[in-house]
């Protein structure tokens, strides 16, 4: 998902990326960071954010505050969506009937007024929003902080850093009020994520998976398969309907668990043909594993013992499995052309859409569409299909890469990733930076725990930063240019580093000074390197929370019942929000979804479980 060329910092930005008002470098954070937070008033409603007020007030809760719900527990931001007015008097329900008039609906009032406070609050704080750490010393970053902010920072442990992040202080942290306000105003507006259950380390084989569903497959993927498969089960139960369309298959590891393990019909579609194939191989080996078996499917024993806590055997496998499709899909074509052939072409006959045209699906059948961490402007692509097509009962969205969605300017015809809602595009200051968006994309969650027990392997963005000043001088006409990972490089010196890096970007590393005082000096200032990167991820929560605000509005806006459900842990999988939508109320969907589903495996065999 990250391109290691900035080395810590991201994916690397286009050569041209777009730099808005306020820009680090054009002001400064001395004159666009302001002390100053906005009140976060939900009564108002009026399409744009009024000026900022000197207090602070969290928004009205639409979940319950974390210390009045239980550890794991499961919530949606937004339940069932009534039918919403729309000018002329009248409104259109799911399916396009003509309905009459609706009262507002609270809950759409307040989902617009958060999304009013959050694109205030980043135009307040524009310039942190969209720096580069790379630039921290080409563009000195750290001197456009607030001087309050730079005092504070500047002495700040990893630790302490962390509690920042979490929004716990840490130990024996003294911050300004203004700094403080900053990340509770963050807090506020950004979506709950969940709260992490069982154990701190990443979950281990899961033990409620079918060992041969197990093959192949990360701990983490199991996590996320077995968590959004027994979703889409709820869907299929609740909209009578049993075929599922996986786009973005890849090696088909969700499509298996839905086939063989839930009994779902499924279509997987996937757009390199190489995992396509690799996905149906999976398949016939899982399928020969099985005429093996002397013994019913799923039965193969009893469970084993973690700590404890035994789980009951997993479910038996059904014989059927999914059906791949190698197949692009187009987020700009019109329904019936969604399809394209895959990359690389394969060389048999093109597949049929399996979304079918604007009347149905393929075989007139109604369809759930699901993808997990669909890239770019295939999650919102997804969205628009759902509403356009009666045939697609429900949609179950995981996004990824949203520095990848389409934004204005953009080619004609061309439909945009962001925004999709018509009230987030009459927002002023809507737009989100190239930087923003990648931004959204790190694992605050992750990166605090680094800074906890890892904090030498940060050591990396300061690296970058000097080699980035280091380029510059040498060959002004080189910006950002991408430098191709080095492996382990919080192990090496600052000169091994850059004696690996330069030959990358085209550069000698004879002819540039490697241990000049100048670069002694930069690297001196690595602890100020990583409280600044620490800063601009408080607001990449805000910025994920924005772009799937404005998905979950569009959703709304058409009077599609629809929520937002932290149902991944978000110390395994950062991009844990599921986008669900349907064409009927999905109160029975996420009722006692967690207790259904569990939200993190126990340590298993040989995992040392959570310190107290």
């Amino acid at each position: 998902m990250t391109d290691p060329g900035t080395e810590g910092g991201g994916p690397r930005p286009p050569a041209t990326a777009p730099s808005g008002p306020g820009r680090a470098g054009s002001g400064g954070f001395s004159t666009g960071v302001s002390p100053e937070v906005p009140a976060l008033s939900p009564g108002r409603t009026a399409p744009h954010p009024p000026p900022p007020s000197r207090h602070l007030r969290a928004p009205e809760a639409e979940v319950a505050p974390a210390a009045e719900r239980p550890p794991g527990a499961v919530t949606s931001y937004a339940r069932d969506a009534a039918p919403v007015r729309r000018r002329g008097g009248n409104s259109e329900g799911p399916g396009g009937a003509t309905m009459a008039a609706a009262p507002p609906d609270p809950a759409l009032q307040r989902e617009q007024q958060r999304a009013a406070d959050i694109i205030r609050l980043l135009t307040l704080y524009r310039p942190l929003l969209d720096a580069y750490i790379i630039d921290f010393f080409t563009e000195g970053l750290w001197a456009q902080l607030p001087p309050p902010w730079q005092a504070a920072l500047a002495t700040a442990t990893p630790p302490q850093l962390a509690g920042l992040l979490g929004g716990h202080g840490g130990p024996g942290a003294t911050w300004p009020l203004s700094l403080l306000a900053f990340a509770a105003a963050t807090r506020a507006l950004a979506f709950p994520r969940g709260h992490p259950g069982g154990s701190p380390c990443p979950p281990c084989q899961s033990a409620r998976l079918h060992p041969l569903l197990r093959r192949h497959v990360k701990p983490k993927k199991q996590h996320e398969i077995r968590r959004l498969g027994k979703l889409l089960q709820r869907l299929s139960q609740a909209t009578a309907c049993n075929h599922v369309v996986d786009v973005g298959a890849g090696q088909g590891h969700l499509s298996r668990f839905l086939a063989f393990g839930l009994g779902l019909s499924v279509t997987a579609v996937e757009g390199d043909g190489r995992l396509a194939a690799m996905a149906e191989r999976f398949d016939q080996e899982l399928l020969r594993e099985l005429g093996k078996t002397g013994v019913p499917p799923g039965n193969e024993g009893p469970p084993r013992r973690r700590q404890n806590r035994p789980h009951p055997p997993p479910s038996p496998l059904t014989p059927r499995g999914p059906h791949h499709v190698a197949g692009r899909l187009d987020p700009g074509a019109p329904w019936g052309e969604f399809l394209l052939p895959p990359d690389p072409p394969g060389s048999g006959p093109a597949a049929r859409n399996p979304l079918g045209d604007v009347g149905g699906s393929e075989g007139g059948s109604r369809v759930l569409v699901t993808g997990l961490h669909a890239c770019g402007d295939l999650s919102p692509a997804l969205l628009r299909h759902f509403a356009r097509s009666p045939s697609v009962a429900a949609v179950a969205s995981v996004a990824c890469c949203y520095m990848k969605l389409s934004t204005a300017p953009a080619p004609l015809g061309c439909p945009l990733g962001y925004p999709l809602s018509t009230w987030v595009a009459g927002l002023p200051g809507h737009q989100l930076s190239y930087r923003a968006r990648e931004g959204a994309c790190h694992a605050l969650e992750e990166y605090a725990g680094r800074l906890d027990g890892e904090s030498g392997r940060l050591r990396a963005h300061c690296y970058r930063a000097v080699l980035e000043t280091l380029i510059r001088a040498a060959d002004p006409s080189k910006k950002r240019p991408g430098v191709q990972t080095v492996k382990k490089s919080h192990a090496l010196t600052f000169p091994q580093y850059a004696r690996l890096g330069l030959p990358r970007v085209g550069l000698d590393p004879a002819t540039v000074p490697l241990d000049s005082e100048a670069v002694v000096a930069m690297l001196e200032q690595q602890h100020k390197v990583v409280a600044f990167f620490s800063l601009t991820l408080l607001l990449a929560p805000l910025v994920e929370t924005l772009i799937l605000l404005d998905r979950l509005l569009y959703l709304r806006e058409q009077g599609f019942p629809c929520a937002l459900v932290p149902l991944f842990d978000p110390r395994f999988s950062p991009r844990n929000l599921v986008l669900v939508a349907a064409r009927t109320p999905l109160g029975a969907v996420l009722s006692g979804l967690d207790e259904d589903t569990g939200v993190a495996e126990p340590p298993g065999e040989g995992q040392s479980p959570p310190k107290p």
